[in-house]
């Protein structure tokens, strides 16, 4: 995802608030000149800083991302209280109210996704720390009447040279009077005791004792709940309905058409999903129901035939082709596939006449805050929009319609009164916006020498861009195809001296957005199966191959190299097994994966998973491991079991026992190991994905000798 950019490291205005505690922030500039200066004189408390001090000796960093199982709750505060140098036990969070100067320093608005919320927010909540420290130790030597330079601070208190100590409450008051300095120094890294540090969760023991708030958590009083019949296929509209039996039904308040179906409204989730089961709804079906799957990989393979919008190309990769000592071409299938968060979609708004209120679990606040205004014929401002904890988003809460938030403030208007709308597994699974299905047709060769002299690809598959506000950012005009589409394919890093890359968009009115890794989670799995393939056809070991085409690449051989060493890549496995090794960049991050596996009965069962991962200069190693590893559970479940298919324009697939989730029983021993560097940093949320599926294809292939081209992995569909 991308938007208009601003400076990156920009390191932007502080302000403070004259009251019983010290707030310290920072903003993007949005229009009015020192707006924040000004506002903080006028208030106590102010959700837009990064950072308050109490007198109780508590400090509360205010977290402009969402947490959805990812770790921004501890790992943003952990940058920030480092430089505070704040007692971590006194460290506490809150997610940040929607407002401009929320907006992420890349994207140019408040959102969470691309993996990018800790590396945006490296310099920027580092910053946030240091300028609080600078104004309690002004406090302190004002106090004591000394220089702020003799002093020092430690765990929430600052010293001067004959140890006498003022705690940052009891200093909070009077630094914030201080003046914010224009400039601050930033700790060492050798000096850190927080960042790059394993620390316990901050967001851990509420989520154990049941005190953590998510979505469908939300009661407010006199909140009813809504449950909605849907289309049952894309496009759909509803024609007429019979409510007579629903609405005599307990509890059922109203019954009322909304844009996207029919709305039950009724005094508990039971009543309401009980009661629109038992609607009869009379849907003009539109064009899609003929539509089919099958059909459409069948024209995507078509579609490949022919020259695509050329999106990279050095030398000649058609010639070398055509003189190529051996060559190779294979076809590479993905399905469409659902989020599956752990908690379904859900939205709560209080409407009323001069104002809206919004409890859901979002990605997306400023756009989901101007697609609710506009429903709600309010002004943004007029929009409050409480971000609660998210249980999963994986994209799907980033969307771009805004489609569950619109729904909701549309039942709402009907509602009269306070409601929430849930949707159920299937109605979630069904309701749309999947990671798009995708083929690729590549074609490659190798010398006598068994060197690798072409590659061309050929992409074929929806754009989750087209049609969104993201379309010119990411300049798809100009270029005349997605960038999303072929992350991960059109920096191919391996040096090939013939190379083409070439893209299809398909027209599909399947709706379709980013999901975890977006286009990496298709391009992985292409192009790491394929340069197996290229290494066996030159007779050359899969990572040695890979190595000898990777020496312009030290981050991608760091990866390799030390997955490979840590996985006893070449050493013997037990009769039956076979090892598979991938390797990838994407969100800024390089990661390789080791898959161990066997194949019995024609069932994969996947042993050891071995990562490497280098994100730069991390927060958290703990959370490294967390995400890379949560990661390869996702990428495996999804190469594993997971496809969404249609017939007569209807999805086939409802819930788990359809889409499968990897479970505790089939999931293989995993190990993390973290490539040290002070590089810039990298995401770490979603670059656990796109290396699993090949890694474990590749290892099908190295037991069995047959080539896995089409997901999820059936032995029947080898070749």
């Amino acid at each position: 995802m991308s938007a208009p950019l601003l400076e990156r490291r920009e390191f932007l205005k502080f302000s403070l608030a004259a009251s019983s505690g010290l707030l310290v922030g920072l903003y993007i500039p949005s229009g009015t000149k020192d707006a924040f200066a000004q506002e903080a004189s006028t208030s106590s408390f102010m959700p837009n800083a990064f950072v308050r001090i109490g007198n109780d000796e508590r400090v509360t960093v205010i977290v402009n991302h969402s947490e959805m199982g990812q770790g921004v709750y501890t790992a943003l505060p952990m940058l920030l209280a480092e430089e505070l140098d704040a007692d971590w036990g006194k460290i506490g969070f809150e997610p940040a109210p929607v407002d401009p100067k929320y907006n992420h320093p890349i994207f140019g608005m408040q959102m969470t996704g691309g993996s990018s919320s800790v590396y945006s927010g490296f310099e920027q909540f580092r910053n946030a720390g240091a300028a609080a420290r600078a104004m309690l130790v002004a406090a302190a030597a004002e106090k004591w009447n000394a220089d702020p330079a003799t002093l020092r601070t430690d765990s929430g208190a600052v010293f001067d040279g004959a140890n006498r100590r003022l705690t940052y409450g009891q200093l909070a008051e009077a630094a914030a009077k201080m003046k914010p300095p224009e400039k601050v120094a930033l700790k060492d890294p050798k000096t850190f005791k927080l960042i790059g540090k394993a620390k316990s969760r901050l967001d851990t023991p509420e989520k154990v004792n049941g005190k953590a708030i998510f979505g469908l958590d939300i009661k407010q009083p006199g909140m009813l709940t809504a449950v909605i019949a849907r289309p049952p296929i894309f496009g759909a509209k509803v024609r007429n309905f019979d409510d007579s039996h629903a609405r005599a039904m307990p509890g059922v308040r109203k019954i009322v058409a909304v844009p996207s179906g029919v709305a039950v409204i009724a005094d508990s989730f039971w009543q309401a999903k009980v009661a629109r089961d038992a609607l009869k709804v009379d849907w003009d079906e539109g064009t899609m129901s003929g539509f089919s799957t099958t059909q459409m990989m069948q024209q995507f393979r078509e579609q490949a035939k022919s020259p695509g919008k050329s999106v990279r190309k050095e030398g000649d990769p058609e010639g070398a082709f055509a003189s190529a000592a051996r060559k190779i071409e294979a076809v590479y299938e993905v399905p469409y596939l659902s989020h599956a968060m752990m908690e379904p979609l859900n939205c709560a708004v209080d409407l009323r006449a001069d104002s809206c209120e919004i409890w859901t679990g979002t990605q997306f606040q400023t756009v989901d805050r101007m697609s609710a205004a506009k429903v709600a014929g309010l002004p943004a401002e007029k929009v409050q929009i409480h971000t609660t904890y998210l249980g999963g988003g994986f994209g799907r809460r980033a969307n771009p319609q805004s489609d569950f938030v619109v729904e909701a403030v549309h039942v709402a208007k009907a509602a009269g009164v306070p409601v929430k709308v849930i949707w159920t597994r299937e109605d979630d699974m069904q309701g749309g916006w999947y990671r798009p299905a995708f083929l690729h047709a590549i074609v490659g060769g190798v010398d006598a020498g068994g060197n690798a002299v072409s590659w061309r690809s050929r992409l074929v598959g929806q754009s989750i861009m087209a049609g969104t506000m993201f379309a010119e950012a990411m300049g798809m005009t100009k270029k005349g195809y997605d960038p999303a589409s072929v992350e991960g394919a059109d920096d191919l890093p391996y040096e090939i001296p013939n190379l083409g890359i070439e893209s299809h968009q398909a027209e599909v009115q399947v709706p379709v957005q980013w999901w975890r890794s977006v286009g990496h989670s298709h391009t992985g799995f292409a192009t790491e199966c394929f340069i197996d393939e290229l290494a066996t056809l030159a007779g050359k070991d899969p990572y040695q191959f890979r190595r000898d085409l990777l020496q312009k690449h030290p981050r991608h051989l760091g990866v390799l190299d030390l997955v490979a060493q840590k996985s006893g890549w070449g050493k013997p496995l037990p009769k039956g097994r076979g090892r598979g090794i991938a390797v990838h960049a994407s969100f800024e991050s390089y990661s390789a994966q080791v898959a161990e596996v066997s194949v019995t009965e024609g069932n994969v069962r996947v042993h050891r998973l071995v990562c490497a991962i280098d994100c730069g200069r991390y927060v958290n190693p703990g959370i490294i491991a967390a995400q890379t590893e949560g990661g390869a559970i996702f990428g495996a479940s999804a190469a594993l079991f997971q496809e969404l298919t249609f017939e007569g324009g209807r999805l086939q697939q409802t819930n788990f026992h359809t889409f499968p989730v990897m479970r505790t029983n089939e999931c293989p021993e995993i190990e993390t190991h973290i490539v040290e560097n002070n590089e810039k940093s990298g995401g770490i949320g979603e670059p656990g994905v796109p290396c699993t599926a090949p890694a474990i294809a590749n290892a099908v292939f190295a037991v069995m000798g047959k080539r896995i081209r089409k997901l999820p992995i059936r032995m029947t569909e080898a070749v």
